[in-house]
């Protein structure tokens, strides 16, 4: 160990954390506040700070999160608007590690390749890809903040004959900078938050869009200034105000979930009149825009200003519901036959979904199957020790969740500290209840990878909420260290990896 959370060998090494997004930066300011005599360092694959926020950069990428709940706690937003651009979220988050020293512990060009945990010596000996070769970094604990998709891959369907069309066929993930749009026609086979991103920056930039989807998503508008909060901080101290505004739109999105899951039909209702508040033609809110499945069976996408809509009034925009034929060399053919003329067609159809960066895990050199593993508290997978897992909400900002898995992750370090360093673990033959998939959501990217996924328990901490407040109740009144998590020497923690 040593002092400061100053990295002296980074060979060996107390904590490494893995991405330079906002889970990594969040728990490195929690690892400084809570873990002083510990060191860290973080991995970065990228060359910059961001994850997300820099990986996206096609046109108009932006949050639907507030951010006032997607910023960080402790370094609270206070800009005009509450829902931005990437690039300015990219922006906050390289501003707060510059800050508060986080960027000085960051190593970018590290991407993780494996990780095992040998039990003899109590260590992750974790495998680093770097521009000059293989590294070996030995930690005694893993925070994984990497994300849950692939960096290096994006999810793209079979799309017979996309050989045979002439224009460019192009996934969001991996935009051109250099691609010109204006006076082109472009198809963006899609309806997700991506493709309702994409299709009014791309018309506000001269294009001429289309929106394939082959059904409709619940869409929504909302100011993207919050103009409580900027009336709160214009009367009230900087962190009250704070804390009231996180706290009202925390309890805002609460009740619009849970009122969604219990009365589907009245706020599917409210979501259809809305969009009908800002488009004349009645056919197309019903056509396109009028889902057959429950709101929050998928997520709801968000459109600040109702800059979708006000594209499709214009006549910049089109939606057209229907499947794919194949690709031609003008355009896309539709099963009806109907042809779609076009120079571009953006394939905004999802991501792959990965966690760990891809990375291997093994335990003494043995693979682990993650489908046969559930997870605890939303972070820690059974038998795994001296590992975490940041996974945000699939129903409020990530960061929210995110904040309470890295401050319990510091109370585990503590604790550890406390047993003579040993081994914190939740055992694999725990009574979790009924498993169930992690993911409460029947999103396809979500179906595609079931086989990578840990699940999720139906009992007490076994169980993946989507409830904000419980969870924060359950931090300070319900320690996780004092739940089911055990702490162990190492041999016997490691034991539980082969149930």
């Amino acid at each position: 160990m040593t002092g400061n959370n100053t990295p002296v060998n980074e060979q060996e090494i107390d904590v490494l954390v893995v991405g330079a997004g906002i889970s990594g930066i969040d728990v490195a300011y929690h690892l400084q506040k809570r873990c002083p005599d510990r060191s860290f360092m973080i991995a970065e694959a990228r060359e910059r700070i961001g994850g997300t926020w820099d990986l996206f950069r096609y046109p108009g990428i932006r949050s639907d999160s507030d951010m006032h709940t997607l910023g960080l706690p402790f370094r609270p937003w206070r800009g005009e608007n509450a829902i931005v651009d990437g690039p300015s979220i990219r922006e906050y988050l390289d501003d707060t590690a510059r800050e508060l020293g986080i960027d000085k512990h960051i190593r970018f060009g590290l991407r993780v390749v494996s990780a095992d945990w040998d039990s003899a010596a109590g260590r992750w000996q974790v495998t680093l890809d770097a521009a000059n070769g293989k590294r070996i970094v030995r930690a005694r604990y893993l925070y994984w903040g990497s994300g849950y998709y692939s960096y290096a891959e994006a999810y793209t369907p079979q799309l017979p004959g996309a050989e045979d069309f002439a224009g460019p066929v192009i996934h969001p993930q991996f935009w051109p900078e250099d691609q010109e749009v204006e006076g082109k026609t472009i198809v963006v086979v899609g309806s997700g938050a991506t493709a309702i991103t994409l299709v009014p920056a791309l018309a506000e930039r001269g294009a001429k869009v289309v929106m394939l989807q082959r059904s409709p998503t619940y869409v929504v508008s909302r100011d993207p200034k919050d103009k409580i909060a900027n009336r709160l901080h214009r009367i009230l101290p900087g962190a009250l105000a704070d804390r009231i505004v996180r706290w009202k739109n925390v309890a805002y999105g609460m009740a619009t979930y849970g009122l969604a899951r219990k009365r589907p039909e009245k706020v599917k209702r409210a979501i259809v009149k809305g969009v009908g508040e800002r488009i004349s033609d009645a056919r197309i809110v019903d056509r396109h825009f009028t889902p057959d499945y429950d709101p929050w069976d998928q997520r709801i996408c968000l459109v600040p200003d109702g800059d979708l809509f006000d594209a499709i009034e214009a006549g910049k925009a089109t939606v057209v519901t229907g499947r794919i034929s194949r690709f031609e060399s003008g355009g896309i053919r539709l099963r009806s036959g109907r042809l779609l003329a076009c120079d571009i067609a953006v394939t905004a159809t999802g991501l792959k979904l990965e966690l760990f960066g891809g990375a291997q895990l093994t335990v003494d050199g043995q693979p682990i199957d993650m489908t046969k593993r559930t997870l605890y508290r939303g972070m820690l997978i059974s038998g795994l020790p001296n590992m975490a897992l940041a996974f945000g909400y699939v129903n409020a900002s990530w960061t929210l969740k995110c904040d309470l898995t890295a401050r319990n992750f510091c109370r585990l370090v503590n604790e550890a500290a406390r047993h003579d360093d040993a081994a914190f673990v939740v055992p694999q033959g725990a009574q979790a209840g009924d498993r169930k998939p992690m993911i409460a959501l029947d999103a396809g990217y979500v179906l595609r990878a079931a086989d990578i996924l840990p699940m999720q328990g139906s009992r007490g901490g076994w169980q993946v909420r989507t409830d904000v407040a419980r969870d924060t109740l359950d931090y300070h009144f319900r320690p996780i260290e004092k739940s089911d998590v055990e702490f162990r020497d190492c041999t016997a923690a490691a034991k539980e990896t082969s149930l």
